[in-house]
């Protein structure tokens, strides 16, 4: 059952699960909140119209069908990174603002890139996995050092840049490429060209927001232009990398390992995969020994839960507390 809200508040229907900081945070800033993290996407629907703000994670695509309904909708706000189940710019059209917290879980990816990166140039979960059944090997488990890499990272954000300070320690070199941003070096990365990515890269990451720029931008084409066999990682999200090439990657040596958060078999919730779908490319990677996956986990720490939800209670009360 739906709370009705009162006339004249800031009215905020919350259709997902978060951190109980910011649902207390907007009420404690005069904000109405009406928290229904088991609502069906029909049920969004028809109450919808009653709502000023929606926060969402990524349970529902709110596209232009639902938005339509949406008449006094002023803000979207979502408590992660990504903005691609929102229709961005219908929203825009309808100067709805659309809110994001990257801020809050770029610690956590920072931090799990450069986990499952010595994960995969160490080798330590096949080793691991020997070791527990039995089988003490030794040279087949010798790994590489990053010292002396030179690590290419795409997309200069919050997670790319917090990847970056990571790897100040490791003396490494690290280069990144960010199409939309200019004079971004820092003590951690110096801004480059994707030539130079290219030409100079052995270790890949990969922290761009799927767009229709970046679906399957990891192609066959892109591979082939590395001038070095290359160990690739992708904690953005699984449709940036078409899976049937990386494997092409894989086979050809092209790609020396793979350490992947995301696959592009996930739901569009994240929560899960396509299991009926996902193809034998899938089975090869789970079978391939310089690969490492893990279930998009990349930004789902303790920690990043919290920091979350402030970060984007702060945003929404930084514009909206004042109304009430």
């Amino acid at each position: 059952m739906s709370i009705i809200p009162e006339k004249d508040a800031i009215k905020v229907l919350f259709v997902d699960s978060t951190h109980p900081v910011l649902p207390e945070k907007l009420k404690s800033a005069g904000l109405q909140v009406d928290y229904q993290p088991e609502i069906t996407k029909t049920e969004v629907e028809e109450i919808i119209q009653l709502y000023d703000g929606v926060v969402v994670r990524s349970k529902l695509q709110l596209d232009v069908k639902l938005l339509e309904k949406a008449t006094k909708l002023k803000f979207i706000a979502r408590v992660g990174s990504g903005l691609e189940n929102i229709d961005v710019s219908y929203a825009g059209h309808r100067n709805i603002i659309c809110l994001n917290a990257p801020e809050g879980n770029r610690d956590s990816v920072g931090e799990h890139t450069i986990g499952i990166l010595l994960t995969m140039m160490n080798k330590i979960s096949r080793a691991d996995a020997e070791v527990k059944s039995g089988k003490w090997l030794r040279e087949a488990n010798r790994g590489y050092e990053l010292k002396g890499k030179t690590i290419g990272i795409i997309g200069y954000g919050n997670m790319g840049s917090a990847f970056a300070q990571r790897l100040k320690g490791f003396e490494v070199t690290t280069i990144a490429y960010d199409k939309y941003k200019f004079e971004y070096s820092d003590d951690y990365a110096e801004e480059t060209t994707l030539e130079e990515i290219f030409e100079k890269t052995d270790i890949l990451s990969l922290h761009v927001p799927l767009t229709n720029e970046t679906n399957y931008m990891v192609n066959k084409e892109f591979l082939s232009k590395f001038h070095k066999n290359i160990f690739l990682l992708n904690t953005s999200r699984g449709k940036v990398v078409n899976t049937n090439h990386l494997v092409w990657g894989l086979k050809n040596g092209r790609v020396l390992g793979a350490a992947l958060d995301v696959l592009e078999y996930e739901k569009s919730t994240f929560e899960e995969l396509h299991r009926k779908e996902i193809p034998e490319e899938y089975k090869y990677l789970l079978n391939h020994p310089a690969v490492v996956v893990t279930p998009h986990v990349a930004g789902w720490t303790f920690e990043s839960e919290v920091k979350l939800a402030e970060v984007l209670s702060d945003k929404i009360i930084h514009i909206f507390g004042k109304i009430i």
